[in-house]
């Protein structure tokens, strides 16, 4: 465990394994990297040093607790990257974290070598189903903590992965997300997410993964974000917004793959 100083936060990251680093970045939930990243993260150290930073929100960063920007969550995984002492890295960014790894990638291109981004999207003003859904989970945590968990499970997995674990898992599953003012300032900053006008400028070969069953963030936003980064490969995983739970062999091997 190490954390870093980066203006009014203290941001803690993880840090395993040994080799060529790879930064994880995560998504919305106040759980952050350790709730993200548990199952996935020590399978990728066995042959890349592969760190992940909490950002603000996050339960392990303390700030003090102002409104969250894209530009300042790519300032905090760009103090980490340094701070860990590294030249050059892999950086691979979920959901809320795809927009953060690219502000970074395309603001320090001197840091990226490779960028991966999952169930990411460019902007959410002007795409009613973002806004409507964000705007739901926000009047849901202000009101009804156990809705917001529902709402989140059912469209954070597939239908057929929540079938198939049955009600007792997908139970446990509500609460993992629970909405804590943390979680609240991540799904604030989703209603403004807009990097746009970032893309064009990353430099970094990059790999954009989609979610074929994504009900968070349809699959056609991470086809536009392909389709926006310039000279950027694309795949897509059958499977719901968190994929990696959905389908962790697949989407190992995927990263694997590229960041090699």
């Amino acid at each position: 465990m190490a954390t870093v100083t980066v203006g009014d936060a203290r941001v803690h990251y993880d840090r395993i394994g040994a080799g060529p680093v790879l930064v994880l970045v995560h998504g919305t939930g106040s759980a952050g990297a350790e709730l993200t990243w548990g199952q996935v993260a020590p399978r990728l150290a066995d042959r890349r040093t592969v760190i992940t930073p909490d950002l603000s929100g996050a339960e392990r960063t303390v700030d003090d607790g102002s409104p969250l920007t894209v530009e300042g969550l790519a300032r905090q995984v760009v103090a980490v990257i340094e701070h860990a002492g590294a030249d050059q890295v892999d950086l691979l960014g979920f959901s809320m974290g795809a927009s953060v790894v690219a502000a970074v990638a395309a603001t320090r291109p001197d840091l990226v070598r490779r960028l991966v981004t999952v169930a990411g999207w460019a902007h959410t003003d002007g795409d009613e189903y973002l806004r409507n859904l964000f705007t739901l989970w926000r009047r849901l945590g202000a009101v009804d903590a156990e809705g917001f968990g529902r709402s989140v499970t059912m469209t954070g997995f597939s239908r057929g992965f929540l079938n198939a674990i049955g009600r007792d898992e997908v139970e446990k599953l509500v609460p993992n997300v629970p909405p804590t003012p943390g979680t609240l300032r991540h799904v604030d900053l989703n209603l403004r997410v807009d990097v746009r006008h970032l893309l064009p400028l990353i430099q970094a070969e990059t790999l954009v993964v989609g979610c074929a069953q994504d009900a968070t963030v349809p699959v056609e936003n991470s086809r536009a974000l392909h389709a926006a980064i310039p000279g950027s490969a694309y795949a897509e995983l059958d499977a719901g917004h968190v994929a990696f739970f959905e389908k962790p062999d697949e989407f190992v091997k995927l990263v694997r793959d590229f960041v090699l």
